[in-house]
Formats: C-alpha cells, sequence, structure tokens
C-alpha cells in the first residue's frame, strides 16, 4: 500500500512490484525464493479442484500448469459450462473455479503466473511466479528441489490479447440464463485514463510534462467521501456528501477508441451517483477509452451479480452490437474486463437496496478515481429495505 500512497502523493504511475506469488511465495524463478516454494502434493489419478484467485492489486496475470489441462467449472462463484484449456487469463478481484486430473508420469510440475499487460508502451512486471503440483509417488531424485527437475508450463506472451480474448469468450453459464429482456435502464460508461494539468512545476506532478495521473467515468473521477459514509449520509440526510447527478451516458460524445482531443483528457472530480428503482432492469455498456493508452480495466460491481452478453473491440454501435449478444448461456460475473479499446456489456436486476461501488479493480485506478456508485432504493416492506443499523451499535 506504501507503492500506492507514494503515486497518490506524486500523481505519478506508481513503481512496479517486485514479485508476484502463488499463496504468499514468489517461486523457484526469483533469487532466494526456492526453499520456501509453495507445493501442492497430489495423488496420481485423483481429481482435485483448484480455486484460482487473483489478488494481484494492479496486473491481470495468465496462469497454466505444466502438462495438464485445467476444467473451468465456475468463475466468480458461479457454475459454469464446463470446459477445458491450457491457461487461463484472470483480472485482479476475479475467481476462476478449475478440475485438474493427475494423470501424468509422477513428477513435480510447476504451476506458473505472469503478466498480461495490454497497455502499449506502459511498465510492468515481467516476471513469472511459480508454485509446484507434486505427485506424492515421485522418486526422491525427482522431489529434490532442484528447479531443472521441474517442468516449465509454456505461457503466452505478455501482450496475447488474442488468447485473453478466447478464453474469456468461453465462460458461459451452464444452462439457459434469466437474463433481463425488457430492459428499464439504458446507460453507457466510458473508462479509462486522464490527465490533470499543472499550473506550475511540482512534486505532486510528476506524472507526463508536469501533470497528475487520474482516471474516471463518463469523464467523472470519483471522490471517495472522508467525513461520513455514502449510505449514512443518504439515509440520515445529511448534505453536501454526494449528489445523485451521475450522467446515464458520457456527456460529450466522441471516438472513444480514437485520436482523442487532449481538451477531453481532464475530468473533473465529485461524489456522484446514479439512482435506480428497486426491481429495475438495467443494461450498461462500458467502453473503454484510448486516453492516455488503451487497456483492459477489469470493473467490478459491489451487491451484485450480473450476465455478461457481449463484448467487442473499438466503438460499441448500437445499431450493430445488440444483435450479436448472448441471451441464451451468457456467464454470471462480479467482475469483467473492458477489452483493450473495446466494450463490454451487462445486465442485471437493482434487487439489491442500498448504495454499491463499481470500480476498476486495479487499485491504482479506483485511488485515481475509475469508480462511480449506485444508489438502489428501497423496494416495498421489510424484505426488500436496508436494514437500519441496530440500536446498540457502537458510535465513531
Amino acid at each position: 500500500m506504501d507503492v500506492l500512497k507514494q503515486a497518490t502523493v506524486t500523481g505519478a504511475a506508481p513503481n512496479n512490484s517486485n514479485a508476484f506469488t502463488i499463496n504468499g511465495q514468489p517461486g523457484d524463478l526469483y533469487r532466494c525464493s526456492s526453499e520456501e516454494t509453495t507445493a501442492f502434493l497430489v495423488t496420481a489419478g485423483e481429481t482435485i479442484l483448484l480455486r484460482i484467485i487473483n489478488a494481484a492489486l494492479n496486473q491481470q496475470l495468465f496462469f497454466a500448469i505444466a502438462n495438464h489441462q485445467m476444467t473451468v467449472v465456475g468463475a466468480d462463484a458461479a457454475y459454469t459450462k464446463p470446459f477445458t484449456t491450457n491457461v487461463l487469463m484472470i483480472g485482479p478481484g476475479q475467481t476462476t473455479d478449475v478440475l485438474i486430473t493427475a494423470n501424468q508420469p509422477p513428477a513435480r510440475y510447476y504451476i506458473a503466473a505472469q503478466a498480461y499487460a495490454s497497455a502499449p508502451g506502459v511498465p510492468f512486471d515481467n516476471t513469472t511466479t511459480t508454485a509446484i503440483l507434486e505427485y506424492k509417488s515421485a522418486s526422491c531424485e525427482t522431489k529434490s528441489r532442484n528447479p531443472s527437475k521441474s517442468i516449465l508450463p509454456p505461457l503466452p506472451a505478455f501482450n496475447d490479447t488474442n488468447t485473453a480474448t478466447a478464453f474469456t469468450s468461453q465462460v458461459k453459464s451452464p444452462s439457459r440464463a434469466n437474463v433481463p429482456l425488457d430492459i428499464d435502464e439504458s446507460l453507457f460508461f466510458t473508462v479509462g485514463i486522464g490527465l490533470i494539468n499543472c499550473s506550475r512545476p511540482s512534486f505532486r506532478c510528476q506524472g507526463p510534462n508536469n501533470t497528475r495521473f487520474t482516471a474516471s467515468m463518463n469523464n467523472i473521477s470519483f471522490v471517495l467521501p472522508t467525513r461520513n459514509s455514502i449510505q449514512q449520509a443518504y439515509y440520515k440526510g445529511t448534505p453536501g456528501i454526494f449528489t445523485l447527478d451521475f450522467p446515464p451516458i458520457p456527456p460529450v460524445q466522441f471516438d472513444y477508441t480514437g485520436n482523442v482531443s487532449r481538451g477531453l483528457w481532464q475530468p473533473v472530480q465529485g461524489t456522484k451517483l446514479y439512482k435506480l428503482k428497486f426491481g429495475s432492469t438495467v443494461q450498461i455498456i462500458l467502453q473503454g477509452t484510448s486516453i492516455f493508452a488503451i487497456d483492459e480495466h477489469p470493473m467490478h460491481l459491489h451487491g451484485y451479480h450480473f450476465y455478461v452478453i457481449g463484448r467487442g473491440f473499438g466503438n460499441f454501435n448500437p445499431k450493430v452490437d445488440p444483435s450479436n449478444f448472448n441471451l441464451i448461456d451468457p456467464p454470471l460475473r462480479n467482475t469483467i474486463s473492458t477489452p483493450p479499446g473495446g466494450w463490454v456489456a451487462i445486465r442485471l436486476v437493482a434487487d439489491n437496496p442500498g448504495v454499491w461501488l463499481m470500480h476498476c479493480h486495479l487499485d491504482v485506478h479506483i485511488g485515481w478515481g475509475l469508480a462511480m456508485a449506485f444508489l438502489v432504493e428501497n423496494g416495498g416492506g421489510e424484505a426488500q429495505s436496508v436494514i437500519p443499523p441496530p440500536v446498540d451499535l457502537p458510535q465513531c
């Protein structure tokens, strides 16, 4: 967290990490870490369930196991239609459940992960973390801690968007999904990075050409309240904490993935919410932009799962792209990445009252303001309303 705090103070991008880890350990390919490399013991012939969580702060990852296929059976705590793959792409905050059968000659096989970095020219940690899948019946020589005795899986190139897209496109619901068809709220949100121009050189303006990095949705850079929570302010009627004027579409429409005018690079700041009626059906198009750099943004919505009904590259075309929406078996997720220089479409039913943050799961981006919040109103009766705090709740 000190790295992110430093970036927040200076306005520059955060320093790259020194290592990735699997269950807290970097693995054999880093100096002085091989003695503590995580090992998973398996019995030949058994099938195991492996739950994979990307807990990295600022990096999407490719993940593979040497000589072993993985059968994906779940993602973000929802079952999926099973499919086999040699590699996963998993974004920060996402989870993937896979089945692995120990059907190879008894030995030690590397589990490995390394960066998927889709933003051209943006520095990243180009190292590889490893753990070990070890057969209990492997010979003593094979079990030795010599890394050369373990088999390393091939991983895609760091910028292999085709592999990332192919994997994500295979994730589907196991059966016909209950996708909302009649939409009450059709929203279009741009997501991306920007720059704040500084009037004079400063220690706090170490971004490109005397600027500070920022980020926004629909040109609003979200400011987290410091003296009260949004939900508490809403239910207690406290003024001055937030406003309910988050725009449903970009205030200025432009060629989102083209050559964007520098006049559109600096967003405005605010704590702006969008109000939804309880039970309303919502469609959101999350459109990436090319401001500063195209990138994948793993977008997460608190309090909800949603159906991912479509995605594509370039600008979303409302006349053409909806005809390709998957309304039969789209995946149910709580975090989904916008393709680099592209868009993703999601649908949900607003049936969980309260204040819910939608944000990029790259920690540095949410700190820069790549977020917004929904205020979902109470429905009818106690079961559809936010429960008030208990009378004995300690006061701050």
